[in-house]
């Protein structure tokens, strides 16, 4: 059985990253080694969540993204996904404004996904959080995802 992956909006936002600083490039590349070289090692899931932000990206971008995201399979969103990622908002874990965060947290979690892959370092792969995230999961019984970037899932060093 391959390891869960579910991968949120900046994995394809920043496969098709178009930005030139020196941190765009580097994401853009790491993000474009893992899904070229690793990710047929997972089974890669996503949601709609995923889905509804990418519809804010501007064109042209938006319909590369959407197009790197049509074959993987969707993760379905249902009310008690809704409730975990309130949840997640009133424990602090995210804050109200960062609510597809916790949306993406709140599938990877319930559907236990080994992985959650992101470069949203501030809200979601920052190792700060994991403990507080861990702990308010184990309260409601659900599975922790590790929360990484494709960088680590490649298995380079930077």
């Amino acid at each position: 059985m391959k390891p869960k992956v579910y991968i949120e909006t900046s994995i394809p936002s920043f496969y098709h990253e178009t930005r030139t600083s020196p941190e765009a490039i580097a994401r853009r590349n790491w993000t474009q080694q893992w899904w070229e070289n690793k990710h047929h090692q997972y089974e890669v899931f996503s949601s709609d969540a995923v889905y509804g932000e990418l519809l804010r990206t501007p064109e042209p971008k938006r319909t590369f993204c959407l197009a790197f995201i049509e074959p993987i399979e969707f993760l379905e969103i249902t009310r008690e996904i809704v409730s975990i990622a309130e949840i997640y908002v009133q424990h602090k874990i995210m804050p109200a404004n960062a609510l597809g965060d916790a949306m993406h947290l709140a599938v990877a979690s319930f559907y236990q996904c080994h992985f959650l892959l992101t470069w949203n370092c501030k809200h979601l792969a920052n190792a700060n959080k994991f403990g507080h995230i861990h702990r308010i999961n184990s309260m409601l019984g659900l599975y922790t995802p590790l929360l990484i970037t494709p960088l680590e899932l490649l298995g380079v060093a930077p």
